[in-house]
């Protein structure tokens, strides 16, 4: 089996992080892949805000848990969120965001770290302070959030859940 397969059938989602940052290098090639994802009719709808500012991560992870009406972690501890949004006036703005998050989930995982689709990111995004937060990083414009990709070094390896039955249906 290719490292190609290996990275794709043994990535599960992580939930438990150490505090250490994610050097730069790595999140950099992190983000060219979630940029490398394709797109319906090209259009790129989704943008990556990238978060490792810890008071800003947190306020995330806080109005996150409200949605849940939770005072815990939705995050789990992870140092860095990268947060996927998509422009709401492209039709296929939800699948393109989508394909950003599985991109930077497997490019997570063949860096070596771990990783977690946490969601929620349409509801925060849609409250004044989640709307601040991306004007303050610089995104105007209608944005609906995809979701947000934990990520750091895990304290575990985790499971890979075996699949479920009848998955696949073939017609030959």
């Amino acid at each position: 089996m290719s490292d190609f397969y290996d990275v794709i059938l043994n990535r599960a989602s992580t939930k438990s992080f150490k505090p250490d940052p994610v050097p730069e290098d790595v999140l950099g090639r992190i983000l060219e892949a979630g940029k490398a994802a394709p797109s319906g009719m090209g259009k790129q709808a989704a943008v990556i805000l990238a978060v490792t500012n810890k008071e800003v991560r947190d306020e995330i992870s806080r109005l996150n848990a409200a949605v849940m009406h939770s005072d815990k972690d939705p995050f789990y501890g992870a140092p860095v969120v990268l947060v996927v949004l998509a422009d709401k006036s492209v039709a296929t703005h939800v699948y393109d965001g989508s394909v950003v998050m599985e991109n930077l989930l497997l490019a997570a995982r063949a860096e070596g770290l771990g990783c977690c689709w946490i969601h929620r990111a349409k509801e925060v995004f849609d409250t004044p302070e989640g709307k601040k937060i991306l004007k303050d990083a610089g995104i105007e414009g209608d944005y609906e959030g995809v979701g947000n990709c934990i990520l750091g070094y895990s304290t575990a390896e985790p499971a890979v859940k075996p699949k479920k039955e009848n998955y696949v249906f073939c017609v030959k």
